[in-house]
């Protein structure tokens, strides 16, 4: 695929996306209400509508054959690359697969030693600290701040002293 033929999919995908959200965004007022201000659909449906305004300026730009992108014959994605988002795509698919039977808190540590250790190729040193520090802000982050509790799996037995401590 070219950098040309992945411009006019991606105005094609996203002039659609902006319609539909214009569609949704209208079944709520989209108008000023008196004495309120904007309806609740009011800034979804004019920041879609100008997505889409802009997804025809890049089709229009896409037919004239105008700019350096939409004349542009280049391979989009190079091969080894494609491999390694499709890598990726599987790791954060299984990731939140395993949400439900480990949990947050046990997924998210090992996509991080797969993505910054075997992709990345990081240190041993620099893959574990960050595998242990980030799962702990978020959950410092989401469980006490917020007071949004994330999904834990089989692991939730291990939080219940921090529950009792914190809450």
């Amino acid at each position: 695929m070219t950098v040309r033929t992945a411009e006019l999919l991606m105005a094609i995908m996203m002039g659609a996306f902006s319609i539909y959200l214009m569609y949704k965004s209208a079944e709520l007022s989209i108008g000023w209400i008196e004495d309120e201000g904007p309806g609740g659909g009011a800034w979804p449906f004019w920041l879609a509508t100008i997505m889409l305004i802009s997804c025809l300026g890049i089709l229009y730009n896409w037919f004239r054959k105008h700019g350096p992108i939409a004349s542009s014959n280049k391979i989009y994605i190079e091969p080894h690359v494609l491999m390694d988002v499709a890598a990726v795509a599987a790791a954060l698919i299984v990731t939140v697969g395993l949400f439900s039977f480990i949990g947050i808190y046990g997924a998210l540590p090992l996509f991080l030693v797969f993505y910054l250790r075997v992709l990345g190729k990081h240190s041993w040193r620099l893959t574990i600290i960050l595998a242990v520090v980030i799962p702990v802000l978020i959950f410092y982050f989401f469980e006490i701040t917020l007071k949004i509790i994330l999904p834990k799996g089989i692991t939730e037995p291990l939080f219940i002293p921090l529950y009792k401590m914190f809450f």
